[in-house]
């Protein structure tokens, strides 16, 4: 499964939008989601992917979008932050 497919699926599930307004393209803006849901949703795909994202600020417009961040996340381990030593 595709990460694009699986954050469709995820979207789907947690913030109650269909098929159809999740296509790659779509602008997040248009389907009601607001800076503070994605923001909430980015938390939630790092626990998801077992992922670390940077505090980089990557402009998050459509569901592609946030495909492309989980995608480079997963393709540059090493660049990410480590979880502090115990």
């Amino acid at each position: 499964m595709s990460t694009l497919v699986k954050i469709q699926q995820l979207m789907g599930e947690r913030l109650g939008l269909t098929e159809e307004q999740l296509q790659p393209g779509q602008s997040l803006e248009e389907i009601g989601i607001d800076s503070l849901a994605i923001v909430e949703f980015m938390f939630d795909l790092e626990d998801e992917f077992a992922v670390r994202l940077t505090d980089e600020r990557t402009p998050v417009k459509t569901v592609q979008d946030i495909a492309d961040i989980i995608d480079r996340a997963l393709s540059q381990p090493d660049k990410l932050d480590s979880p502090p030593a115990a």
